[in-house]
């Protein structure tokens, strides 16, 4: 079956995009939890904090290709690239906060996502050896930032006032907007920005190589049954849960039946044992590391899979390259659905969506046509980088 796709672009990551992109509507449309029960779905034990993960690692790998890949463009070119970038972001963010002003349960990513972009730029230009460096140092250490910084803010702010996604109106309140984004929030971009370094870093490898696609899948599969083997022997056999369920949010949550799906709304402070714990969206060392290896897991198989069987993930590679308008359209969709007085079967919900999804993607690939939102992005970036081109004449 014969495939069209942009000279150059790698299939394999679009597809490991549609998979993130699939992945969160799960979490966002089925139960988390089996109905009645303490026990997680398959769908909460599976995709819940996995998925946003690869959305956010391959956002990383995407930056690095856009400066060159494993070629990493010029003193001038990388210019370019931060501008281009920074445009995208202000897209990305500003539709973020537009569907922040929906009606919806979901915690929706793209002001987040948006902001990663800004926070990464520092780090486009960087050299290989000194961004693994520094990939690494701010996946271990900047869980630990967030821990020593959770009590002061919980003292002095209170991000918990903003009350739902970040919208417009939360920019009377900037401190605690910046607070929550960084810090307390559900995609807390002082952690979060860990993805985007690891997916950096791997974008500047050679993402045809055969050598790095299976390194990838494997190194993936280790790091993340590593970090899960090391929180299970901290909080087992070194006692690190018995002193959790001691503390005030142990005794009035059920952590032990969270820790397979998410922490979400914990106040992880009192002991340094939070940061024993491999739990999705926890953002400590250990969940970085599992995430980070799932993710580069995905991509690495979907890069393999690609390599001489793209028809078979176009399905997934299809929608995945226009993820901004999917992504967005899906909320809007939800937040149509979490209005309704009777709740709607998920079933048929998720699988309506995904259905349009694919055929809409695999239309505008058979067009050679991008989203819309991605359209604006792609516009944005472009007149930024031609800017500077422009004032230098």
């Amino acid at each position: 079956m014969a495939i069209t796709q942009t000279p150059g672009r790698l299939s394999g990551i679009d597809a490991a995009r549609g998979i993130a992109l699939f992945g969160m509507m799960s979490t966002h449309v089925f139960p988390l939890y089996v109905e009645g029960t303490s026990e997680a779905s398959w769908i909460g034990a599976t995709f819940s904090g996995r998925s946003s993960a690869l959305f956010a690692l391959v956002a990383g790998i995407g930056l690095a290709l856009l400066s060159g890949g494993s070629r990493m463009h010029d003193r001038a070119g990388i210019s370019r690239d931060r501008r281009g970038i920074a445009a995208r972001a202000v897209v990305i963010s500003m539709v973020g906060l537009m569907l922040g002003g929906l009606e919806t349960n979901i915690a929706v990513i793209l002001f987040h996502y948006g902001i990663l972009f800004l926070m990464a730029l520092p780090f486009i230009g960087m050299p290989l050896r000194r961004l693994c460096w520094w990939a690494a140092g701010w996946t271990l250490l900047s869980p630990v930032a967030a821990f020593l910084l959770r009590p002061w803010v919980g003292t002095n702010i209170n991000p918990s006032d903003l009350d739902g996604n970040p919208a417009l109106e939360h920019f009377v309140q900037p401190v605690t907007l910046l607070a929550d984004i960084l810090v307390t929030g559900y995609y807390p971009a002082l952690q979060w920005l860990s993805y985007l370094l690891l997916g950096m870093l791997i974008g500047r490898l050679n993402l045809r190589s055969f050598g790095v696609q299976a390194g990838l899948l494997v190194a993936g599969v280790g790091l993340a049954g590593l970090s899960k083997f090391v929180s299970a022997s901290l909080l087992g056999p070194l006692g690190g849960l018995a002193v959790l369920l001691e503390t005030p949010q142990g005794r009035r949550y059920d952590i032990e039946a969270m820790l397979p799906v998410s922490l979400t709304g914990i106040d992880q402070t009192g002991t340094w044992w939070w940061l024993a714990v491999s739990a999705p969206h926890s953002g400590t060392p250990l969940d970085l590391m599992h995430t980070a290896g799932t993710a580069a897991a995905v991509v690495g198989l979907c890069l393999l899979v690609t390599r001489r069987l793209q028809w078979l993930l176009l399905p997934l590679s299809a929608p995945g390259a226009m993820t901004l308008t999917l992504y967005s359209l899906h909320i809007w969709i939800m937040s149509i659905v979490d209005q309704q007085e009777v709740p709607l079967d998920p079933a048929p919900v998720y699988w309506a969506q995904a259905a349009v999804f694919i055929a809409v993607g695999l239309l505008l690939r058979k067009l050679g046509a991008r989203g819309p939102l991605e359209y604006v992005a792609a516009g944005a970036s472009d007149v930024a980088r031609s800017a500077g081109a422009v004032r230098n004449r």
